[in-house]
């Protein structure tokens, strides 16, 4: 057997500091002060010079158009300065800042897809399961995860992907952008009902996707017992027979007891559980490849502890892989 090169097995990283011109002088819950708490914790615990990063460059039209239309992205160019709704924001530069977050997640899924790194963890923003293919919604401008999706499908016309989303808010943009596509599965764990209103447990895809769409609707105050029981519901049952090559997650933080902007009252060892658990799928059915996509999480140290046990369970699939 070959020797596994270092890159293989390491985790990759991406991040910039451009991330952090979006939206900097606003009072607004999605702030750059998320990112510094993520980098101050990975620096303070010595996870970050255990992280390996990666190159990348700020997404094209054409990757970006392979999700969002081109009148979409044509009125986002002359939307500066504008609320595109009452809570999404286009401040100077913020174009530029989430074609880099895309540019971005579609490298991470280039490099876990063709084996130059085990798995990885994309620290941008703004957050993108939101938005549409032709709309801007809930902090969102570009679906990073459906980006990251279509990038593999782009290398690999067969694929076949699970994107597991446990933000506390369904990511209704990624459900709708592959609602009728049978190679990607979209599987949800949220609050509901809870902002943006979508999520039912009846909606399970339509046309050749119907089937593939998987939501876990879960009342308020559930907890990290109900929280983690909905996720392996789903690796045991339709992920499992999905048989994917790949899993994408959407790594939202606002589950979260401690998070402002919803009351689901996962504990951040809830998190470090279910990173282990979707962990071991991917090593058990896909080789080991994981992508995951920063999106929510709006308390500063919760979402610090929360991505740090985060990225220790991903560290570690990487080290137990060798």
């Amino acid at each position: 057997m070959a020797p596994v090169s270092p890159q293989r097995s390491r985790t990759g990283w991406i991040y910039s500091d451009q991330f952090l011109r979006h939206n900097d002088s606003l009072n607004h819950p999605e702030q750059p002060d998320r990112l510094r708490a993520i980098t101050s914790g990975l620096e303070a615990t010595g996870l970050m010079k255990r992280l390996h990063p990666l190159k990348f460059e700020p997404g094209s039209d054409e990757q970006i158009g392979r999700v969002h239309t081109r009148l979409y992205l044509e009125s986002l160019a002359r939307s500066e300065g504008q609320y595109l709704d009452p809570d999404t924001y286009l401040g100077k530069g913020s174009l530029d800042v989430a074609r880099r977050a895309a540019g971005g997640v579609m490298a991470a899924a280039g490099a876990v897809w063709e084996g130059d790194v085990a798995n990885a963890f994309c620290a941008v923003r703004p957050p993108g399961h939101h938005a549409l293919s032709d709309r801007a919604m809930g902090f969102c401008l570009l679906n990073n995860v459906a980006l990251a999706a279509a990038a593999i499908l782009a290398l690999a016309p067969d694929a076949q992907i699970l994107i597991v989303d446990w933000d506390v808010h369904h990511g209704n943009g990624t459900q709708a952008i592959f609602y009728e596509s049978p190679q990607v599965m979209y599987a949800s764990i949220h609050q509901y009902p809870l902002y943006p209103g979508t999520g039912a447990a009846s909606e399970t895809g339509r046309g050749p996707g119907n089937g593939f769409t998987v939501n876990v609707p879960l009342p308020a105050g559930s907890g990290a017992p109900a929280f983690l029981a909905a996720l392996d519901s789903i690796l045991s049952g339709p992920a499992l027979t999905f048989a994917p090559d790949i899993v994408l997650v959407s790594a939202g933080f606002d589950a979260h007891r401690d998070d402002p902007l919803a009351s689901l009252e996962v504990s951040t060892d809830g998190f470090a559980t279910a990173t282990r658990r979707v962990c071991d799928f991917a090593r058990d059915h896909c080789q080991g490849r994981l992508v995951s996509i920063l999106e929510g999480g709006y308390d500063l140290v919760a979402l610090r502890e929360s991505v740090c046990v985060h990225l220790a369970g991903l560290i570690e699939a990487t080290e137990a892989g060798r």
